[in-house]
């Protein structure tokens, strides 16, 4: 809502203030309607919902007009560049239901905007400024919807790939664009795409695709029935039997870039959140139900999550520069490892438990000790940033991809480089392989999936959809 709160209250007394704003010339206050309430004014349901609908368009996130954050409601008692809206237990000296009203200068939403609060908006409001202004249990950031259309038709990256653990028959899924392909571990041919068909345009027509965004994260749990994929605000669990969704989850702040199956399948665990604001970690069981969110874990977007192989503990890695490692199931802090100087990507544990990797956007990998807290190792040879890693199972080696447009295959232990594979013709997003390493696969910024001979360390295909083929002449 533009402008909404731009000049908000002054920091001077109220009948000062009413004194230098009349009441607008030719509008009508709104007149509040009488409530009957005898019970207290939720902010989450009752007053949150309003500000999502007539002020965090302009109010919230990176824009916030007159530098006035609606998005929490820490950010609304804050008030903004020109002092406090909100008088707690007095809403005629609050600036933010005098203006919402029409009973000040300048009205809230503007006039131009023609989508004033209602009689019965403007009455919550005044009522629960007058009971304290009082803030949820938990402060929620509240953000406005967001409508999303089809990505367009060139934008094509894959940034998630994920190796069925099947050892006969492993399947490749890779998210390119917002499609879901699938194709077989051995030969590299195209399998099938999957389609969510409940999944519509904004028109009300089907969109034919797996995500309406971008697909960011994918993990295949360990018996390979389900495939969890995450794209912007939801993750969608797959029957990999059916080729079919079994259950879409909502609810989460922007992107979910990283996602992971704890060893025994029974939970999996997602990364994301809002650039710049905070970390978003959340945790489900098997069937999707959610049963835990680590809060504050980070104070930037959650870019890796990995269980370590007792299932115990939760390491994760963001774009605040730090790795942190959290108890479950409470979610409680054990510590952190401090030394990247930019976005660490990624994060994974050894088959031990006793070493923890993280893949940095400074060009390095670090290996940690993770009993002593301190670093053991850097991992050099990279001029630009890594991306991805992945653990290969009950081993200490590790797949690294990057910018760099390589796939390597690393040793933990002593920081040595094991295999280098052919490399991609563009920077790389994602890497995953088959729990033996038969069988790697990376996706990057060029739309092609990769798909290596794991113990040969050749190129089986560069695999595409069909309808991404080249036309035969």
């Amino acid at each position: 809502m533009p402008r909404f709160l731009s000049a908000l209250t002054l920091a001077l007394s109220p009948a000062l203030l009413l004194a230098a704003d009349p009441p607008p010339a030719g509008l009508k206050p709104i007149e509040p309607i009488d409530l009957k309430r005898t019970d207290p004014i939720s902010y989450e349901k009752d007053v949150a919902p309003i500000f999502a609908a007539k002020c965090t368009v302009c109010h919230a996130g990176k824009l916030t007009e007159g530098k006035y954050d609606m998005g929490t409601h820490a950010g609304v008692m804050k008030g903004g560049k020109k002092g406090l809206a909100v008088v707690a237990g007095k809403s005629g000296e609050s600036t933010l239901w005098l203006r919402s009203s029409h009973r000040m200068e300048k009205v809230m939403p503007p006039k131009s905007e023609e989508n004033p609060l209602t009689p019965t908006e403007v009455a919550v409001l005044k009522l629960w400024i007058d009971q304290g202004a009082k803030g949820p249990a938990v402060d929620v950031r509240q953000r406005p919807k967001v409508v999303l259309g089809l990505p367009p038709a060139l934008v094509k990256p894959v940034r998630a790939v994920a190796v069925s653990p099947e050892k006969d028959k492993p399947v490749i899924a890779a998210g390119r664009g917002n499609q879901i392909h699938l194709f077989d571990g051995k030969t590299g041919n195209f399998v099938k795409t999957l389609v969510d068909p409940e999944l519509k345009l904004p028109d009300g027509k089907p969109a034919s695709a797996a995500h309406l965004s971008l697909v960011e994260s994918m993990a295949f749990s360990p018996d390979g029935k389900t495939l969890a994929t995450g794209s912007f605000q939801e993750v969608t669990l797959w029957d990999m039997d059916k080729g079919t969704p079994k259950l879409r989850i909502g609810g989460f702040a922007d992107r979910v870039v990283a996602i992971a199956y704890s060893v025994d399948g029974s939970q999996f665990a997602t990364g994301g959140g809002a650039p710049t604001e905070d970390g978003e970690i959340k945790l489900f069981d098997a069937a999707g139900k959610p049963i835990g969110e680590i809060k504050n874990g980070h104070s930037d977007t959650v870019f890796g999550v990995c269980f370590s192989p007792d299932g115990k503990l939760l390491a994760t890695s963001g774009a605040d520069k730090f790795v942190k490692v959290f108890e479950l199931p409470a979610g409680k802090f054990v510590k952190s490892f401090e030394g990247h100087t930019h976005h660490v990507m990624d994060v994974g544990w050894t088959a031990d438990g006793k070493k923890l990797v993280s893949a940095g956007a400074d060009n390095v990998v670090k290996v940690w000790d993770f009993e002593k807290g301190e670093k053991a190792r850097d991992i050099q040879g990279y001029t630009k940033q890594i991306t991805r890693l992945m653990f290969l199972p009950k081993t200490p080696t590790f797949l690294a991809v990057g910018v760099d447009a390589s796939v390597r295959l690393w040793n933990a232990d002593n920081g040595g480089s094991m295999k280098t594979y052919p490399a991609a013709g563009d920077f790389l997003y994602a890497v995953s392989a088959s729990p033996d390493g038969g069988v790697v696969a990376a996706g990057g910024e060029d739309g092609v999936v990769r798909i290596y001979d794991g113990a040969k360390s050749t190129l089986v295909k560069a695999a595409l959809p069909p309808d991404a083929e080249p036309k035969k002449k």
